[in-house]
C-alpha cells in the first residue's frame, strides 16, 4: 500500500485527483534549514526524514514531500503571521522565483530522493492586495505565504515547469517512480 507521510491536504488531494490510491500518515519533522543548508539539498533532507517518521509494515511504499519557495538561497518557508506572509510577497511581488519540491519513495528494497523545480512570476502587488491575501488566512501553512490553486493564482503571471509542483506534489515525476516499483 502506498502511504503518503504527509498531513498536507493538498498532496493528498493531487494525489486522489490522479486516481493513485494511498493511504495519509501525518509525518511530524523540524522543517528547519541547517546553517549553509541550500534550498534542494533542504527538501530532499526533509522529505527524507518524513519518510523515514511514519510507522509502516513490510510491503508498504512511503511518500514523502517537501516544499520551499526561494529566491536564490534566500528560503521562505511558512509565515509565522499576518506580517511575515506580508514580508514574504512584498519580495515575491513583481519578479520571478523558485518553487522547489523534494520528493522521497521508500520500500523495503530501496530509496528513491529527487526533487522538482518550477519558476514562477509574479505580478506587482499593491499594498492593498497584499493586505486583503494576508488578512484572508490563505498564506498561513504555505511556503511563500501563497496558494497558486486559491485566491493568489491572480497573482501568479506565469510559471515554467510543473504546475502541480508549486501545490506541493510533482505528480508526474512521483507517478514515473511508483510506475517502475
Amino acid at each position: 500500500m502506498l502511504i503518503l507521510a504527509s498531513g498536507s491536504p493538498r498532496r493528498h488531494e493531487l494525489l486522489q485527483a490522479a486516481g493513485i490510491p494511498h493511504l495519509v500518515r501525518a509525518a511530524s519533522v523540524v522543517e528547519k534549514p541547517l546553517q549553509g543548508e541550500d534550498p534542494l539539498h533542504l527538501v530532499r533532507r526533509l522529505a527524507k526524514e518524513k519518510a523515514a517518521s511514519v510507522p509502516h509494515t513490510a510491503g508498504d511504499i512511503i511518500l514523502a514531500a517537501d516544499t520551499e519557495v526561494c529566491i536564490g538561497d534566500q528560503i521562505f518557508g511558512k509565515p509565522s503571521d499576518e506580517n511575515d506572509a506580508a514580508r514574504m510577497l512584498r519580495l515575491l511581488s513583481g519578479r520571478d522565483h523558485w518553487v522547489h519540491t523534494g520528493i522521497c519513495i521508500l520500500t523495503g528494497e530501496s530509496e528513491v530522493l529527487d526533487a522538482a523545480s518550477t519558476r514562477v512570476w509574479f505580478l506587482r502587488l499593491t499594498e492593498n492586495e497584499i493586505t486583503e491575501y494576508t488578512r484572508s488566512g490563505e498564506p498561513f501553512g504555505k511556503a511563500g505565504g501563497y496558494a497558486i490553486q486559491g485566491l493568489a493564482s491572480k497573482f501568479v503571471r506565469s510559471i515554467e515547469g510543473c504546475y502541480h509542483n508549486v501545490v506541493g506534489l510533482p505528480v508526474s515525476l512521483v507517478y514515473q517512480y511508483l510506475r517502475s516499483l
